[in-house]
């Protein structure tokens, strides 16, 4: 009998190796998020995804897990200042501009509290940072990566939580207390 081929998922992290310039990355955490990443390319259609190792803010810290960065079809999340001025324009939420996502991928098994929170947000800019490319692929500035515009509400992420049967399940997470959105 032959051996069945593997999955796309299990080639797509056999593929995909922790970078040199990350030797706190070790291959399961880099494999979760090399799972998220696929999840959220292939699943949700989402673009421009960069997997993350060290910090934005200080490129010689590394953060606390390999963190995951990219672009979602829709915008994610709105803030409730943004809601009351959309509600008086009459915008609707599909007509914003989808904004650059965080994302930190975990295992349903992991325990989390306030202070590993805390640590990953430390390490994080408030907007993902993305890779400038000239035509030819050649970073495009001396630090190649490019602050985009910054957002109410302070510093959140998704947290990608993977369970055991591979199915993952999104949650926003805000660095602070945020208002709530008017319903």
């Amino acid at each position: 009998m032959a051996k069945p081929e593997p999955s796309a998922l299990s080639s797509f992290i056999a593929a995909s190796k922790p970078p040199d310039a990350a030797p706190n990355v070790d291959a399961h955490q880099h494999a979760l998020a090399a799972q998220v990443l696929h999840n959220l390319q292939h699943q949700h259609d989402w673009t421009s995804l960069q997997l993350h190792t060290l910090s934005p803010i200080d490129s010689s810290r590394p953060l606390p897990k390999p963190i995951v960065s990219g672009l979602p079809p829709h915008r994610i999340y709105v803030h409730p200042d943004e809601q009351i001025e959309m509600l008086k324009q009459d915008v609707l939420e599909k007509d914003m501009p989808v904004e650059r996502e965080w994302v930190l991928p975990t295992h349903l098994r992991e325990k989390w509290s306030l202070r590993k929170f805390a640590d990953v947000f430390d390490g994080l800019t408030e907007v993902p940072k993305v890779a400038l490319e000239d035509s030819g692929g050649n970073q495009a500035d001396g630090t190649g990566l490019k602050q985009t515009k910054s957002r109410r509400g302070g510093k959140r992420l998704l947290l990608a939580t993977v369970g055991d049967d591979s199915t993952v399940v999104y949650y926003i997470v805000h660095d602070g207390i945020v208002k709530p959105r008017q319903n």
